[in-house]
């Protein structure tokens, strides 16, 4: 078992590499094998769509670890909403991932993304911090390295009294998060 590493800011230069770790770490989850049914197709699809990492490094923070073996992308109080502007601001990485999908793939990601929005206005109407991804490389799981990820901000939103947000459609998730 690898010791334990202390999470790290996210350098703008480890953009690209955290993008593949994320790609990697969600290559066999249910709702990405349900919109890109090719193993092929999705294996070139989510490191693009993952390349928005750096929008969490505009409107929030992004913690890996020096080896750079995942990460956790928060984005901030009152920064929560994907906005065009925003997108634009940061170079529109997730509008060209998202335009390279297939029609019928963009379609359904693009419903996905309205609907958790909306269900996420719903349950965190006001200032939270919203955990947009976390991803650790698959030989890497289950070491405690994603728990230290998201410690960073944790520790933070308990300091100001801010609730936190995530969505995951893995039912096993739902045991690590409620750690």
């Amino acid at each position: 078992m690898t010791a334990l590493r202390e999470a790290v800011p996210l350098l703008p230069s480890q953009k690209a590499q955290a993008a593949e770790a994320l790609g990697r770490a969600f290559l066999a989850d249910p709702a990405y094998t349900a919109l890109f049914p090719d193993d092929l197709e999705r294996a070139q699809a989510l490191p693009r769509l993952f390349d928005s990492v750096g929008y969490s490094l505009v409107y929030g923070q992004v913690h890996t670890t020096p080896e750079v073996e995942g990460a956790a992308c928060w984005l901030a109080p009152g920064n929560t909403d994907v906005t065009l502007w925003r997108i634009l601001r940061t170079g529109l990485g997730l509008y060209r991932a998202v335009g390279r999908f297939n029609p019928s793939a963009r379609r359904q990601f693009l419903a996905i993304m309205d609907h958790l929005d909306e269900v996420r206005k719903r349950l965190a109407p006001g200032p939270h911090w919203y955990l947009w991804a976390l991803g650790v490389e698959p030989d890497r799981q289950g070491q405690g390295i994603g728990s230290r990820l998201t410690q960073p901000v944790l520790n933070r939103a308990d300091i100001d009294g801010v609730p936190c947000y995530l969505e995951t459609q893995t039912e096993g998730n739902g045991g690590f998060y409620q750690k």
